[in-house]
């Protein structure tokens, strides 16, 4: 990827006229005929921070901050399938953990000084919700990279009452929230309002040079939220499962690895503009979730369907103890139901959940006994029983 070539929006795809058609020209035009797969881009699905594929792409160079945590391994793991030249930037996290890839030391609090005199063609940005920080190194990146991608968040929307969900920008601002910007304290906003900012921040200093990336909820291996990893887990325990709703409530979520793999891929081809990132492109009933989910393991469950008001009653939250689920509320109707044309077209590409599912199981059962013992989400074994018993006894 060099700098000049043309771009795609994520609004209207165009080409420059007066120039050559160009690699990043014709894996754009097969992007949108077949997705990534159609590239013969390899579908990364080594497991293990440390493990890298074979490179087989453009060469163009890519600065990541952060690059050490959950996302960004990913990230790095299927850039470098791409053929990117990578640098990492962080406080020194974590040193030595990919072949090949040059760490910067830094922080993201104002020492960016292990940056200067340096050119990159993408700086993708995935470790901040604080807008004040993405001013700082934007301004210090301005003139020092070709494109600015920012991994924002499905939160930046102040409502999911549209669908298909087609906003070019946050619908989430700070007239809306109550806040004034001249007394706000910028360091210290609620996350999706955050986030909103935080992009706003990117568009205005790399006006038709940013990508901004909405991602939901990241599932996948090395998830250390476990708001995904519940299902698989208490599936595999088998027995009776408390299952929200009715089962027709829908999901759209990410596998980390599919997100990692787009946006290497865009940082390849120059995308610009805003994109969703979720999936699958239709949404899937959670009943098929949890089915499929199912499918992967050799365990006899039965799914007791609860429905939502009943658990409201006994306080049990969508999207904590009920990890995933988010019922249709009024203004919420389109949390789990965008329209995904755009991005599909681009090349964003989706894993089966059976992979998704076995690849979370994997890394679940390679951590500690007490690490598996305490998950971050989801009911405990003894609520989801005593749930369980009440709404028998209620029938």
């Amino acid at each position: 990827m060099k700098s000049g070539r043309g771009v795609t929006m994520s609004t209207e795809r165009t080409t420059d006229p007066t120039t050559e058609p160009t690699r990043r020209d014709f894996l754009k035009l097969t992007a949108a005929a077949g997705g990534a797969l159609g590239l013969g881009v390899p579908a990364v699905a080594c497991s293990g921070p440390g493990a890298t594929p074979q490179a087989s792409g453009s060469g163009g160079k890519l600065l990541i901050l952060g690059g050490t945590g959950f996302i960004g391994p990913y990230q790095v793991r299927s850039a470098l399938a791409q053929g990117l030249e990578i640098t990492i930037f962080n406080r020194g996290s974590r040193p030595g953990m990919f072949e090949g890839v040059e760490e910067l030391v830094g922080d993201r609090n104002g020492d960016f000084e292990s940056l200067r005199g340096r050119t990159w063609d993408v700086v993708v940005d995935n470790s901040t919700a604080r807008p004040d920080w993405v001013t700082s190194i934007g301004e210090f990146l301005r003139d020092s990279v070709e494109y600015f991608y920012y991994v924002s968040s499905r939160s930046a929307y102040a409502s999911h009452s549209t669908v298909p969900m087609t906003a070019a920008v946050p619908s989430y601002t700070y007239e809306t929230a109550g806040v004034d910007r001249a007394t706000a304290d910028i360091t210290d906003l609620p996350y999706g309002l955050a986030k909103a900012e935080s992009e706003r921040e990117v568009m205005r200093l790399f006006p038709d040079r940013y990508g901004i990336f909405r991602p939901g909820l990241i599932i996948g291996p090395d998830d250390p939220t476990d708001r995904f990893t519940y299902w698989p887990v208490r599936i595999h325990r088998g027995g009776e499962v408390l299952s929200p709703g009715d089962g027709t409530d829908t999901v759209q979520i990410i596998d980390v690895r599919d997100l990692g793999d787009f946006m290497a891929l865009s940082s390849d081809q120059g995308h610009t503009g805003i994109f969703n990132l979720i999936g699958p492109a239709t949404p899937r009933p959670m009943a098929e979730l949890l089915y499929g989910i199912r499918a992967v393991t050799t365990a006899e469950t039965t799914f007791t369907w609860v429905p939502r008001e009943f658990l409201a009653e006994r306080g049990v939250r969508p999207y904590a103890e009920m990890p995933v689920w988010r019922p249709p509320t009024p203004g919420s109707e389109g949390f789990a139901r965008f329209d995904l044309s755009n991005e599909v077209a681009h090349g964003l590409t989706f894993r089966s959940l059976a992979d998704t599912t076995q690849a979370t199981l994997d890394f679940h059962f390679s951590r500690t006994p007490e690490r598996q013992a305490e998950l971050r989400s989801g009911l405990s074994a003894e609520r989801e029983a005593e749930i369980l018993q009440e709404w028998h006894a209620s029938r």
